[in-house]
């Protein structure tokens, strides 16, 4: 489990991204690259990473589900994913 100000930055910087994406798109159409870097550094999609939503975990990570593999393993196990079953044969 990641610690709760990892994850809290991770958060912080997803809200940046979403609230700077306008201005920055903006800015890169009028090719303003000195306006680009007045920006903050977090407001860059760049600097962002993926993230298990629930534990935090970063490395692992299921796109499709937004969680990391060993929180999916114990959902599926444990029926909590729709859908999902494992296999046997």
């Amino acid at each position: 489990m990641a610690r709760t100000a990892v994850k809290a930055r991770e958060l912080k910087r997803e809200r940046m991204v979403a609230k700077y994406a306008a201005k920055r798109k903006a800015l890169k159409e009028a090719g303003d690259f000195q306006g680009l870097d007045k920006l903050p550094r977090n407001s860059s999609p760049v600097r962002l990473h993926n993230r298990c939503k629930l534990t935090g975990r970063p490395k692992g990570y299921m796109r499709k589900f937004g969680i990391s593999r060993v929180t999916f393993r114990e959902m599926a196990s444990d029926g909590k994913i729709p859908g999902v079953t494992k296999a046997s044969w």
